[in-house]
């Protein structure tokens, strides 16, 4: 039996969870999210307590057992909390503003162009001092995906530690080449 996946969930009061056709939506303060069941797997609720249970003990059952109790607790813990990741630009000139209107993000991040970026609507931005910026959702896939694709926009150097990373993201510094007399 999986570790994660034998663990129950605590459904808070102000949680609202229903379970139609193998899917599960999730409504708290924050939002309301939703996801597909697939495989042998079946979903218990009883006295503010979630169990995950799996009808067949093949491999692939075994792979969505823990998957799905992570996924449903991390929707529970979203629309009740939120997550929050926070990202910082390294470098000469390197800068991003914010313009809440049209959803969009604009990085100077030393090419010879700006980037422009649209943001989901679901996710909120707040900058800081130009060279740190906060993100904000109560999906956390979604929060990952988008910072994700911030921090590929240029990612941090091996060799000056330029460009975009993670709050006390540490980075492995490469010594440069040396010539040999």
């Amino acid at each position: 039996m999986s570790r994660i996946g034998k663990r129950n969930i605590f459904l808070p009061k102000n949680i609202l969870m229903k379970i139609k056709n193998n899917v599960i939506s999730v409504t708290g303060p924050l939002g309301k999210l939703s996801i597909k069941i697939i495989g042998d797997i079946k979903i218990e609720i009883a006295e503010n307590k979630l169990t995950i249970k799996r009808l067949e003990n093949n491999k692939y059952n075994k792979s969505l057992h823990g998957l799905y109790r992570m996924l449903i607790n991390n929707m529970i813990i979203g629309v009740l909390y939120g997550f929050k990741k926070e990202l910082e630009l390294k470098g000469v000139g390197y800068k991003v503003a914010l313009d809440n209107e049209k959803k969009v993000l604009e990085f100077n991040l030393g090419y010879s162009h700006n980037i422009v970026m649209n943001f989901p609507k679901d996710l909120t931005v707040e900058i800081k001092n130009e060279t740190r910026m906060i993100l904000m959702s109560y999906d956390k896939q979604l929060l990952g995906i988008f910072a994700a694709k911030i921090r590929s926009l240029r990612k941090p150097d091996p060799y000056k530690g330029k460009g975009i990373r993670y709050i006390n993201e540490y980075i492995i510094k490469k010594a440069g080449k040396t010539t040999v007399k």
